[in-house]
C-alpha cells in the first residue's frame, strides 16, 4: 500500500472510530495542524473541528461505517477517492468523492462532495 494510500485509509479510519481518544490519535497523524475539512454540510479548521464533526455525524448516524470504494487516485500532492457510508453488509446509504491536499505525508485541506444521499 503506497503512503498516500495508506493516509486516506486512516482518514476513513478517522470517521470510523468512535473512541475520542482514539480518533483524536488518528487525527494528529494524519492532519497537519492547520488543517481544513470542507463539504456541502460543513466548513471546519484545525483537528478540534474536524474531530468535533466527526463526532456529530457519529452521534446523528449512529451504526454507519465509512469505506474506501475503490482506488485512491494521486499526483503531486493530492489525492482523490471515493468512499461509502452505510450499514455493514447493506447497500451504502451516502457515496461521497473527496479530494484531499496533503503536505507531505499529512493531510492538510479536504473538499468533499456527497454523490449520493438518503432521501
Amino acid at each position: 500500500m503506497s503512503t498516500k494510500q495508506n493516509v486516506m485509509q486512516r482518514y476513513i479510519d478517522a470517521w470510523n472510530e468512535t473512541d475520542a481518544g482514539r480518533r483524536r490519535a488518528i487525527l494528529a497523524e494524519v492532519y497537519t495542524e492547520d488543517c481544513t475539512y470542507t463539504d456541502p454540510l460543513a466548513a471546519v479548521s484545525g483537528r478540534d473541528g474536524i474531530d468535533q464533526l466527526i463526532a456529530g455525524v457519529q452521534k446523528q448516524f449512529p451504526g454507519l461505517v465509512f469505506s474506501l470504494a475503490g482506488k485512491v487516485d494521486t499526483h503531486h500532492d493530492q489525492a482523490r477517492f471515493t468512499w461509502h457510508a452505510g450499514a455493514l453488509g447493506h447497500e451504502p446509504a451516502v457515496i461521497g468523492f473527496d479530494v484531499a491536499v496533503l503536505e507531505g505525508d499529512r493531510i492538510r485541506s479536504v473538499y468533499g462532495f456527497l454523490d449520493k444521499v438518503p432521501g
